[in-house]
């Protein structure tokens, strides 16, 4: 996470490290803590109890906060004032890339990073202080689509963000707008493509670094025109459904089918903490963002405060997946941030937490907004609908197909033609889907930016 924002100033940015860095050091020293996070410190308090710093630091005094306490996190305010404390020495004699250099190496290759080292060798931790030091942040290729003269980019085949492109090159053979914007007919048709789109995930996507993905062919039009042909108006697919992008054949012949999966994972045992960030300046420079990885619970690296990521549950056991786990190896996520152009100038940018919700809930924000016009609130607020038709990317790699959650917004008459195809519906509350996107649009003929945030979760649009 450190040298991925090193790497964004340095290359990208103006700012110093000191400057971005101030507000979570300010919060690290206190906050007056809210009800989401009370609630998850409440619930996840038996697994923080396991390990003595992370009791420490979410159960003080070894009880639950209240909210509206002050939540302290000492520890990592020190490790921050340290780490901007390293920027600013060298950057004295050095300039501003010398600065966030010398904060770089102290965090990886310095003190901090040989505690962390230390604290996860004595605790049984995979992580050890050489792999800290060996790391370096990469500026990578995204992958790219279009979509009706938009240009959709998302980040590459380690993680789930071209799938939403593969589904847009599918949905782009309707007329959605003669669906009807959630009818039982539109939801039908983006719940079969994202099924489509998904099994392609999970029998494809890797680390490039370790495994061949046949990229140019899964983003294809002529692709997705094959594939599709699988999907059937009157009938939900319950099948796993990869294709064969090498051969240009709309399924893959002899895979296994897979078994339906419960989650046999607590709730105790769940996390959660994933944010995004989506911005656009006065100049339509934009920027995207889903950080995610100090998950709730999380296991503090001792007297650093720093919050150990699970990100690796994301990667996979099967030998014969490309996901299957390896030394050096990143896991596939579920991190999706997307930015938009239109017909080559700055659009969009909107991102959202949510696991393998993610894609699902920003491909409907984004057909709100370009296909039935809505404004970002809107397009945000929106009834949404999620499946679980896929490999999980979390807990035990659950599988449920057919599986279709929707808002009760949606309204009985939808559900029951829904259920009528054979999607196996379940009604959630009213805003009761996982995800909450915000989105950022802007308008390059008269530069006015707009955003929306999503009441789902505490999302906030912010413009000064």
């Amino acid at each position: 996470m450190l040298d991925a924002c090193v790497t964004a100033l340095d290359q990208f940015g103006t700012k110093t490290l000191a400057e971005v860095m101030q507000p979570a050091i300010e919060l690290a020293d206190g906050f007056p803590i809210d009800e989401l996070r009370v609630e998850y410190i409440r619930r996840l308090a038996p697994v923080f109890s396991k390990w003595a710093d992370a009791k420490r630091v979410f159960l003080p005094g070894g009880e639950v906060p209240k909210v509206g306490d002050v939540f302290v996190q000492a520890d990592l305010a020190r490790t921050l004032r340290s780490i901007v404390a390293a920027e600013r020495r060298a950057s004295r004699g050095g300039g501003r890339h010398a600065g966030l250099s010398a904060a770089r190496d102290y965090f990886y290759k310095g003190e901090v990073g040989r505690r962390i080292g230390d604290y996860m060798q004595r605790n049984g931790g995979l992580l050890a202080a050489e792999d800290l030091a060996g790391f370096r942040a990469r500026v990578g290729e995204p992958a790219r689509g279009t979509y009706r003269g938009y240009e959709v980019y998302k980040a590459g085949f380690w993680t789930q963000g071209p799938a939403f492109i593969e589904t847009l090159n599918i949905l782009e053979g309707y007329d959605l707008k003669r669906l009807g914007h959630n009818s039982p007919e539109y939801v039908h048709a983006l719940a079969e493509a994202l099924k489509l789109g998904f099994a392609d995930r999970d029998r494809y996507f890797g680390d490039p670094d370790f495994v061949r993905i046949p990229t140019a062919q899964l983003l294809s039009k002529d692709y997705a025109a094959l594939r599709r042909q699988l999907i059937r108006d009157d009938r939900a697919s319950l099948d796993y459904t990869p294709g064969d992008p090498v051969a240009m054949k709309p399924l893959l012949a002899g895979v296994e089918r897979i078994p339906a999966r419960e989650s046999r994972v607590s709730p105790l045992e769940r996390a959660n903490d994933t944010t995004c960030v989506n911005v656009i300046d006065k100049d339509g420079n934009l920027f995207s963002a889903t950080p995610s990885g100090a998950w709730l619970p999380a296991v503090v690296a001792g007297d650093t405060g720093v919050l150990m990521g699970q990100r690796l549950q994301s990667a996979m056991l099967d030998p014969n997946s490309p996901n299957v786990v390896a030394p050096g190896k990143r896991p596939r996520i579920t991190l999706t941030p997307t930015l938009v152009l239109k017909n080559g100038e700055p659009f969009a940018v909107l991102s959202t937490p949510g696991g393998d919700n993610q894609d699902q809930a920003l491909l409907q924000v984004f057909l709100n907004v370009v296909e039935f016009g809505m404004n970002p609130q809107e397009a945000v607020e929106a009834a949404r609908f999620d499946t679980q038709h896929l490999v999980s990317s979390f807990d035990d790699h659950a599988f449920l197909p057919g599986s279709l959650n929707v808002e009760s917004r949606f309204g009985e008459a939808v559900v029951k033609q829904l259920e009528r195809r054979g999607h196996r519906v379940k009604v959630q509350s009213a805003f009761g889907t996982l995800s909450a996107p915000t989105v950022v649009l802007y308008d390059p003929r008269t530069r006015v930016i707009s955003g929306g945030a999503d009441p789902r979760r505490g999302r906030y649009a912010v413009a000064w």
